[in-house]
């Protein structure tokens, strides 16, 4: 099997007529390397239980494949409006006054191939060379990756438990002082931790970026997968905010390749002149499967139940396979394990536990450069079958090693 640690592209590779650029020097995203793995064990007719991509177990919802069906046969499915069908913008729009309270005018949204292609648009519209993003840790490594290959700076912000996990005001403050930020980019409920901003904390870091003239960029693509309390968007307390979303987690359609921004005025032109020459338009098929999205709640919200029944039963059953060390899950479908005492180096362990027991986790050293190696992330948003499967077999391979 591949080592999976991160390894960086090669500049100069022998039979090139040149050498690679240095922004395309980036670390690999870790857990689709895992998933390439797992998928070629599945191949090979090894029975694989996926809880290392944060992806929802479930297909897009009825309605969406319908509407998509029925957007085969009804238009041609050419080219949209770079910021996406006029309809769609509307009923996202909606979706804030619906879950929010909140008025956001259509015109103030665009549709995106993804989050991935949001957070892309995003970075250019505000960022030059050099700029810095402050990047809380763990978090999602594409951030860094990304803002690497545009040739932007991740500040990494490290968190701790007292705080959840999540950046405070004081740390911005200092880390601003080192060296100055140009942004901050945060996510709650959060990847890998599953945790989330409560109490009045979103409000206090808005509050801190507009102290010290940062951008807030918002990533609520977890957003409804919330079990505790409902999640806030940054959009109830500044009007600047950069808030990115998608219909891949909560929406179950990652593989629709479709999300959405919601910027600042002064911003929508610079993100359509973005969008107009990077991506055109995003994928029109699923643009009109996403109208649908918005009816289909009653199947959405059985999903999460799913969710929640999984969270609750691998933390009761994992401390028994060793994983007895796990930060507390708000939302999402993540739990991250403190495995210190179990290895120095969560890749091998990761890979000795899809070698062994046909279970793939990922490693924490894709979260987290530094203390990533004392980690691992299981994704908890297969069935729940599945799931009880997947703490039997950990549990068993635990005995083994003990």
């Amino acid at each position: 099997m591949r080592n999976l640690q991160p390894k960086g592209s090669s500049p100069g590779e022998k039979g090139l007529p040149r050498p690679l650029s240095t922004r395309s020097n980036i670390d690999p995203f870790i857990v689709m390397d895992v998933l390439r793995v797992a998928n070629e064990k599945t191949v090979a007719g090894d029975d694989i239980i996926h809880m290392e991509v944060g992806q929802p177990g479930t297909p897009a919802p009825a309605r969406v494949v319908e509407a998509a069906h029925q957007a085969l046969d009804r238009y041609t499915l050419g080219y949209t409006d770079a910021l996406g069908l006029p309809e769609l913008r509307e009923r996202i729009a909606g979706h804030y006054k619906r879950q929010y309270g909140i008025s956001v005018s259509p015109a103030q949204v665009a549709v995106t191939s993804g989050s991935s292609a949001a957070f892309i648009l995003a970075f250019l519209a505000i960022l030059d060379p050099g700029a810095r993003v402050a990047i809380p840790s763990p978090g999602y490594p594409c951030y860094r990756h990304i803002l690497k290959a545009l040739g932007a700076e991740a500040a990494i912000l490290e968190t701790g438990a007292e705080t959840r996990w999540m950046p405070t005001a004081e740390g911005i403050a200092a880390l601003h002082g080192q060296t100055p930020l140009h942004a901050l980019l945060l996510a709650s409920p959060a990847n890998p931790t599953g945790t989330m901003l409560v109490g009045d904390a979103l409000r206090q870091l808005v509050r801190a970026c507009d102290e010290h003239k940062l951008w807030f960029i918002s990533d609520e693509i977890y957003h409804g997968l919330d079990f505790e309390e409902p999640a806030k968007t940054a959009l109830a307390y500044s009007d600047t905010a950069i808030v990115i979303n998608s219909f891949s987690k909560y929406f179950s359609m990652t593989g629709w390749r479709i999300g959405w921004m919601v910027v600042p005025d002064a911003l929508v032109r610079p993100i359509e002149r973005l969008a107009q020459n990077l991506f055109i338009c995003a994928p029109a098929i699923s643009q009109y499967a996403a109208l649908a999205a918005f009816d289909a709640y009653e199947e959405l919200e059985a999903n999460k139940a799913v969710y929640r029944t999984n969270r609750d039963m691998l933390l009761q059953e994992l401390p028994g396979a060793s994983f007895t060390d796990i930060l507390p899950a708000d939302g999402a479908f993540y739990l991250y394990a403190d495995v210190r005492h179990l290895t120095d180096d969560s890749a091998d362990l990761a890979r000795k536990i899809l070698e062994e027991c046909g279970v793939a986790v990922t490693p924490g050293v894709d979260f987290d450069g530094v203390r990533g190696k004392h980690h691992l992330r299981f994704c908890y948003s297969g069935t729940t079958e599945r799931m009880h499967e997947a703490a039997s077999r950990l549990r068993d391979w635990s005995r083994r090693n003990s």
